[in-house]
């Protein structure tokens, strides 16, 4: 999925704030340390406090710190180039009627792309209930740091399916390789504390 390049929404910019602004990326920066990377979110007598004393709007504060929240959207994206191979996987997890597959990687010469589904119970016994929405972070747990992201999914009544681009590429042999999937809740990525190790 190619990220839209940034337009400014203005060409007019105060150079007098200019110092302030660098203040602004200080502090966000300090907050990032000081919390290491994990702030939480302002509590609503916080938010409206700071609302009422310097003149902002609450929800606009609340946008502000769920940006905060967000900063991983932002890294540079890697797109798979160099196709290769396909890697079988084949491997397998269930929990109730939900049965979760990986069958195979595909290999690109900076990349891999993982494909994970959900296959469930599809009959006609509840037709009108439905399963709360929810989707999967994955991280690998292996020698080196890789980045994963989640490129969307779909599907239809009893299937879905995930995509990953995780760089750098996998190593061909997957002997040391877990892939964790963790289960979240939106907004926020709330995780539900449901994992699957494949």
């Amino acid at each position: 999925m190619k990220r839209m390049p940034f337009e400014p929404p203005t060409e007019h910019y105060e150079e007098r704030i200019k110092d302030i602004d660098e203040q602004i990326c200080h502090f966000i920066k300090q907050r990032k340390d000081l919390s290491d990377n994990d702030p939480g979110f302002p509590t609503k007598q916080l938010i409206s406090t700071w609302a009422e004393k310097y003149d902002f709007h609450e929800e606009f504060l609340n946008s502000v710190f769920s940006h905060f929240l967000q900063e991983e959207m932002f890294r540079p994206v890697v797109e798979p180039k160099g196709f290769m191979r396909n890697i079988p996987i084949l491997k397998s997890f269930e929990k109730d009627d939900m049965f979760f597959s990986v069958t195979f990687v595909r290999q690109f010469e900076n990349a891999s792309v993982i494909h994970f589904t959900i296959d469930t119970d599809a009959s006609d016994e509840y037709p009108r209930e439905f399963r709360e929405h929810t989707f999967f972070d994955l991280s690998i747990e292996g020698a080196e740091d890789y980045e994963c992201r989640n490129e969307g999914g779909g599907g239809s009544r009893g299937h879905t399916s995930y995509t990953y681009i995780v760089s750098p590429a996998l190593p061909d042999d997957f002997s040391n390789i877990h892939f964790v999937f963790r289960e979240c809740k939106m907004p926020f990525q709330k995780p539900t504390g449901f994992e699957i190790i494949i």
